[in-house]
């Protein structure tokens, strides 16, 4: 039998998960894939260089679509995506039924062609290739109405279950259609009929000469949205390559909740993770032959009579003194169950009292659900407030998931912050910092050591006043992740060599030895004794050994039968080491079915009892 717990999961990696599951509490759990239609204007006011050489706005879509090309292959391989041009001279879509409309790549999965056929329109060499093949940068006659109808037909097309539905328009016109008002409608209405069937079009609207005036067209074309400003959009036009990857970015990240709770509450809120370790994908099983996926399938056989068991079949146990105790599956779940998910409050404390070792684990963020409870973004927004201005924390009882053991959180408030856009930098609501309870604290023993004195002290902060730097963990990469995904594209591109990746956690050896100067050498003469090399190796230590030969082994202990039967009866036998125990059965002749302690002990005492 199984130990019974080890029918529980690991709780670190169910928290790691972005969706949740289905429990007690309000769950929703995304089956369908994602889909993403790139929309790209390509008119002649699109290949125009900024100043100083500076890329089109042509070139800088092209540069964010094939980020999110490669981002797509990388964390979500299943998703849809097409890239469609309008204002161009020839055509090319479903059946032909649109005039200078352009679809460069149907919603598909992507891919490594997919991503060099994007690669292939950027820069100098790009605008003239869009130029020959799509007839870009001329007097096209532009149709919004037209383009928004192709998208549409793309997505009815679709057989597949699709979750989110987006469309990115990226233009630099404010009045595609030059004042034609009968256009403008067929546009409008088209774009209604869009997001009456759950597409969300975002507007990535490009710098251009005179400035972009969101009013005089697209405010009635784009997805108004509840937790984004006013237009659901920013108004702002994106001057650089950077900010147009920074929103194309924050539309294209999935905003899931991990759980809602609010049935029987007051408050329903949605929990969002902010920290999520990225792993390598794991590796998929291949044919040999075939080269095609393979399914891998456990089953549980019989020790002795090597018969298959089923799972009904299967009971947990637990060794308690010397007796098993035998529980049903169903006993095991109900002892894991405490109370249905949600959060309860206990009460508040001040900031001061939430030290920095009481965070044990990435914390979680809590935002209003307006949806599903009435009333819940107006008292939410009340308790945020309240505690930020007397800077207290409130403590609650919080269980994430049906079958979880509950745990002990700190709602930290966290105030919202807008930069001079006015682009939001910080949403507004509480970080939910997991804190230990009273078994997780440890009592460290430690030896005492010799304290420094006054002036060791003060040279290490001239030390460390030399070496400090603002630190920000989006400028940090994982070098082995990135690495791997470099090698990845190099392959998948058919590349000549990887790019070179730069390791971000590297000190910089040379530049704090200029920044340090002769401190560094000062502190040494300070605390190690004069002479002494902190760099050099410790001379290895050789044990002296008679006769020339090395040190005798320790000789082997065989167990007698009668200490092994006195083990046995009195309970005492889990005392003894796994290789005691293995040479115990080496010794006696007792054939075991595993090396595991548990399993040597059951040997042990079938055989002599």
């Amino acid at each position: 039998m199984a130990e019974w717990n080890a029918y529980y999961h690991n709780e670190e990696e169910d928290e790691d998960q972005e969706e949740g599951e289905e429990s007690g509490g309000i769950y929703f759990k995304f089956t369908g894939r994602d889909s993403l239609v790139f929309l790209v204007d390509a008119s002649k006011e699109m290949f125009i260089k900024g100043e100083n050489d500076e890329p089109s706005n042509f070139d800088m879509t092209m540069q964010c679509v094939r980020s999110v090309y490669t981002s797509k292959i990388i964390s979500n391989h299943r998703d849809l995506v097409a890239l469609v041009f309008y204002g161009v001279e020839q055509s090319k879509n479903p059946r032909n039924s649109f005039k200078h409309v352009y679809v460069y790549h149907d919603l598909d999965e992507p891919g490594a062609k997919r991503v060099q056929d994007v690669e292939a329109l950027r820069g100098d060499k790009g605008a003239r290739l869009a130029e020959e093949t799509l007839g870009c940068g001329g007097e096209a006659e532009t149709s919004l109405g037209d383009a928004l109808w192709c998208c549409s037909n793309l997505y009815s097309d679709i057989k597949l279950r699709l979750s989110h539905k987006r469309l990115m328009l990226f233009t630099c016109r404010d009045q595609p259609h030059a004042g034609d008002s009968a256009r403008d409608r067929q546009a409008r209405t088209k774009a209604g009929d869009l997001k009456e069937t759950g597409v969300v079009i975002d507007l990535m609207h490009l710098t251009r000469p005179g400035g972009f005036d969101v009013s005089l067209f697209f405010r009635d074309v784009v997805s108004h949205q509840d937790d984004e400003d006013e237009l659901g959009l920013q108004l702002e036009p994106s001057r650089k390559l950077e900010d147009l990857q920074k929103r194309v970015q924050a539309k294209e990240q999935k905003k899931r909740t991990l759980a809602r709770y609010g049935h029987g509450m007051n408050v329903a809120v949605g929990v969002y993770a902010t920290a999520v370790t990225t792993r390598k994908p794991p590796p998929v099983r291949l044919n040999r032959e075939t080269n095609e996926a393979v399914r891998s399938k456990t089953r549980t056989f019989h020790t002795q009579t090597g018969s298959l068991l089923l799972p009904s079949e299967v009971k947990k146990a637990q060794m308690y003194g010397e007796k098993q105790i035998v529980m049903e599956k169903d006993e095991v779940d109900s002892m894991k169950k405490f109370e249905d998910p949600g959060l309860h409050l206990i009460g508040f404390k001040p900031m001061d009292k939430l030290k920095l070792h009481h965070h044990i684990r990435p914390s979680v963020f809590l935002y209003p659900e307006e949806e599903q409870i009435t009333g819940s973004a107006c008292l939410f927004n009340a308790l945020l407030k309240r505690c930020s201005e007397r800077q207290v924390f409130a403590v609650c009882r919080y269980i994430p998931r049906r079958n979880h053991p509950p745990r002990f959180v700190a709602l930290v408030p966290q105030v919202e912050v807008l930069d001079q856009g006015p682009i939001q930098i910080t949403p507004p609501g509480f970080n939910a910092i997991f804190i230990p309870f009273a078994d997780d604290i440890r009592t460290l023993d430690l030896p005492p050591c010799p304290g420094a004195n006054s002036l060791q002290v003060q040279k290490m902060k001239e030390i460390v006043s030399k070496i400090r730097f603002k630190y920000k963990s989006d400028s940090f990469e994982n070098p082995v992740i990135q690495q791997h995904f470099r090698n990845l594209e190099a392959l998948a591109l058919d590349m000549m060599a990887p790019e070179n990746i730069e390791d971000f956690i590297m000190p910089k050896v040379e530049q704090m030895d200029r920044r340090l100067g002769p401190l560094a050498q000062e502190f040494r003469d300070l605390v190690y004794p004069a002479g002494y090399d902190p760099d050099s190796k410790p001379a290895s230590k050789r044990k002296p050994a008679d006769g020339g030969g090395g040190a005798d082994k320790k000789p082997k202990v065989e167990l007698q039968e009668a200490d092994l039967r006195h083990h046995i009866e009195h309970g005492t036998i889990g005392k003894l080491t796994v290789p005691v125990l293995k040479d115990a059965c080496k010794q006696f002749g007792v054939r075991t079915t595993g090396t595991k302690k548990q399993e040597l002990i059951d040997a042990l005492k079938s055989d002599f009892f």
